[in-house]
């Protein structure tokens, strides 16, 4: 059974804005993995890789299920659509502007 946190879009933004946290966000893109194999590679250690996947699981980003005596983490799809859902309001946004815009430039000529 996987476990993560409430999506929370105010708390999924924050968390992806340090760039170590998003860099294991983009890396558990791949497929899930245990924290040994998201601190391989990385300028920090396994400790720094867990405290970022808890900031990352509270925020409902990532989820995690164990293995044996290891915990898999993996991207939880909807705490991405709830992202998607916030940034979807801005293009809707933008479109409708864009369109009054053009209908009020078409109407000037």
């Amino acid at each position: 059974m996987i476990t993560y946190g409430k999506p929370d879009r105010g708390s999924a933004i924050e968390a992806l804005g340090d760039p170590t946290r998003r860099f294991v966000f983009e890396k558990l893109r791949e497929r899930p993995m245990a924290v040994g194999e998201l601190a391989a590679g990385m300028p920090v250690s396994r400790p720094a890789v867990s405290q970022h996947l808890r900031v990352l699981k509270d925020a409902g980003l990532v989820g995690e299920h164990r293995e044996g005596t290891r915990r898999i983490y993996a991207i939880v799809p909807e705490g991405i659509a709830e992202l998607r859902a916030y940034f979807e309001q801005f293009w809707v946004s933008a479109l409708d502007n864009f369109r009054a815009a053009a209908e009020t430039r078409g109407e000037t000529r």
